[in-house]
């Protein structure tokens, strides 16, 4: 019994409002405009006759499963879905949702990342995922702490310069 509390706990997706809101968005769109227009593609190959030459249908049948895998993903994330509203939370330390102002402690240049979703991430918009490395290595640090963190180019020393709650 233990096992499925603790799997239920690593189950759970978080994620900001706003990426809720964007994954549902995006199922919408998939079924309601994607998945018509597939079918719509699969029945004109269909009409073309001999299926098993078809280099339209076959191309349409696996967008289709392209389309249907990506809808069962959407629908996974947003069922499991932990929507996590940063506002009321402190500044005492970095902490899901909340921005972070960084400084490189060799090339002094800096760096605002906010703690997001896997779903949510865009590192050229600021946004990283909380289960990256350096979104892992914030997690719990406070203005004033240094971070190293090893990325792709080697290793990095951060320094949390301000925790910001934006809304």
């Amino acid at each position: 019994m233990e096992t499925f509390s603790r799997r239920t706990m690593v189950d759970r997706v978080p994620m900001t409002a706003r990426g809720y809101e964007q994954i549902k968005t995006d199922l919408k769109q998939l079924k309601s405009v994607e998945r018509p227009k597939n079918i719509k593609e699969i029945e004109e190959a269909i009409a073309h006759g001999d299926l098993s030459e078809n280099a339209e249908y076959h191309a349409a049948k696996e967008r289709q499963g392209h389309l249907e895998a990506r809808i069962s993903l959407l629908e996974d994330r947003l069922a499991r879905a932990q929507v996590i509203d940063p506002s009321g939370q402190t500044t005492d330390q970095v902490r899901f949702g909340c921005t972070v102002r960084l400084e490189d402690a060799e090339t002094a240049e800096e760096v605002r990342y906010t703690i997001v979703g896997e779903d949510e991430s865009d590192v050229s918009q600021g946004r990283i995922s909380l289960t990256s490395p350096v979104g892992r290595a914030l997690m719990g640090k406070a203005v004033d702490d240094t971070v190293e963190v090893k990325v792709p180019k080697g290793n990095r020393k951060l320094d949390v310069l301000e925790i910001l709650i934006e809304s």
